[in-house]
């Protein structure tokens, strides 16, 4: 029996029950890490847009827009 991870904005994805609570646990440990603590407050205290997305780079932070974001930047998803 397949379990499905319930609460994901993403495509769920069809894991074992052993294999869904070790992804749950590996990506809340990394949802917690210092960087992305930081990347967090830095997205709440600029505020995020519902037509773009923002970008953290080592210069700083980009705003991008959906569009571009979710096509790859023109050069389509087919290869991620």
């Amino acid at each position: 029996m397949a379990y499905v991870m319930k609460g994901s904005p993403f495509q769920r994805q069809k894991l074992s029950p052993i294999a869904a609570k070790a992804k749950a646990a590996r990506d809340l440990a990394m949802a917690k890490t210092p960087a992305r603590k930081l990347k967090k407050a830095q997205n709440q205290r600029i505020g995020q847009r519902g037509n773009s997305d923002l970008h953290h780079t080592g210069s700083g932070i980009k705003r991008v827009s959906i569009k571009n974001n979710r096509g790859n930047f023109g050069n389509g998803t087919k290869t991620e």
